[in-house]
């Protein structure tokens, strides 16, 4: 069985670690995205649908039909503090592909061979929540449109998969860091402050230096993904195996929802730390204030009860990953 699968923002840091890891693996075929345009609505809509029914229509001519489809939705401009109306756009936008997906999968009868992940954000989503560490029993309780938005794209993805039958992956990520970043667009605090040192103006941090945060990599991220998509398709199938194995009768379509995190609790103190030692030189930071900061949660510590037998792996250790990100924003800044 091979799985094919269209990433969507691909051109962003999850998207690129996901479509590396994708590429390595023997089992996994990765369908070519298209440009698409963001602000034009009817664009990416009639994009969207040429694609998928050409993507779905050859998965039906395959005789032996075994082989899935896995949709990656790891795209998305807005972070905390973006305006509402972007917001607002952008679940509009994840909406109307997953109605061109239900329709185009249930058109060429590929629904149940199907899977669709969704990138969304265990910070937005615990912004408010009780009782650190949050799992995924916890109670998402958002502070922002940032974190409200992720919440109304989980429950569009469970709305679709009520009514398409295919099986779906809500992906909770925890801080997401690492190489790949474009320098227009940093986001997180350790990209902030690798390109602050390479930079005359100082990073500015608006929250406590005992402020917690999980910070995962992004090519660990990537991976996980990978394997908890393997997982789900393998269930779905009635089968324990990887993607690699033949399908036998199908089981009834999933829908999961898992925490993707290092599960390693750190103050943004201990992380300035980090940095002075690998500098070995007082990080370049200015202390401030911000009205974002009421949207932002004190104690974000994460530990995923699902399929937890995933997250035993060795993961870059936090001064390896932010030693890689900061020499890729150096080449990036050299490169012009």
């Amino acid at each position: 069985m091979t799985l094919t699968t269209w990433i969507v923002g691909s051109g962003g840091l999850l998207g690129r670690a996901l479509t590396t890891a994708a590429g390595a693996r023997a089992d996994w075929r990765i369908v070519p995205s298209p440009s698409l345009d963001w602000s034009d609505r009817q664009g990416v809509s009639e994009t969207s649908a040429a694609l998928l029914d050409s993507w779905f229509g050859a998965l039906a001519d395959d005789r032996g039909g075994t082989d899935g489809w896995c949709l990656i939705w790891a795209a998305g401009a807005g972070v905390i503090g973006t305006s509402r109306e972007q917001f607002v756009a952008e679940l509009a936008q994840f909406e109307a592909v997953l109605d061109l997906v239900a329709s185009a999968a249930a058109e060429h009868g590929v629904a149940s061979r199907g899977s669709v992940f969704l990138a969304s954000s265990a910070g937005g989503l615990y912004g408010g929540s009780a009782t650190p560490p949050y799992t995924e029993q916890t109670l998402p309780v958002p502070l922002s449109p940032y974190g409200e938005t992720k919440l109304a794209m989980e429950r569009a993805l469970d709305a679709f998969h009520e009514r398409s039958g295919t099986a779906v992956l809500k992906g909770r990520i925890a801080n997401l860091y690492g190489p790949g970043q474009k320098l227009s667009k940093m986001q997180g605090l350790i990209s902030v402050l690798a390109k602050a040192q390479f930079s005359p103006t100082p990073a500015s941090i608006f929250v406590p230096l005992d402020t917690v945060r999980d910070y995962i990599y992004v090519d660990d991220c990537a991976e996980l993904i990978l394997d908890a998509l393997e997982r789900l398709v393998a269930l779905g199938a009635g089968s324990g195996s990887g993607p690699g194995a033949p399908a036998s009768t199908p089981a009834p379509s999933l829908n999961i929802t898992k925490i993707l995190a290092s599960g390693e609790a750190v103050t943004v103190g201990a992380l300035i730390g980090h940095f002075q030692s690998l500098t070995r030189r007082k990080p370049h930071i200015m202390l401030g204030s911000s009205p974002t900061i009421s949207m932002q949660a004190l104690d974000l510590r994460l530990r995923s009860v699902v399929w937890a037998d995933l997250d035993e792996r060795e993961l870059t250790p936090l001064p390896a990953g932010i030693h890689a990100t900061m020499l890729d924003i150096l080449g990036s800044i050299q490169r012009g």
